[in-house]
């Protein structure tokens, strides 16, 4: 699952990033303000993908979705890319649980069916 969830959020930084870019040309918003917010949101994203298995690490992901779907508010392509990186990370998190349960079943199998050492 990890790799998954890390390769989403990889692939966010690089979105927000651009989001940056766009919402500058944005004449209400000062540009230490988009790159301070956009650089928090940007260092969260590479926080996450250490934190993705320890507690609280798939719900701080899900905040993060929610996050980048309110940032349309902004920039309305948001609103769209937000929503895949949702459903991204809904199937990075369910596919890699069902690949992290197909691992511990293929190890614990591997495990019992090796000869006893003499």
């Amino acid at each position: 699952m990890r790799t998954l969830c890390a390769s989403t959020l990889i692939g966010e930084v690089f979105i927000i990033g651009f989001a940056g870019l766009v919402a500058m040309k944005d004449p209400d918003l000062s540009m230490s303000t988009v790159w301070t917010v956009s650089g928090i949101a940007m260092l969260l994203c590479l926080v996450l993908c250490g934190l993705v298995t320890r507690p609280g690490g798939i719900a701080l992901g899900w905040a993060l979705q929610a996050a980048l779907i309110a940032s349309g508010v902004v920039i309305p392509t948001m609103f769209f890319l937000g929503a895949v990186f949702a459903a991204l990370w809904w199937a990075s998190v369910h596919y890699g649980r069902k690949i992290d349960e197909a691992k511990a079943r293929f190890a614990a199998q591997a495990g019992s069916s090796a000869p006893d050492a003499v």
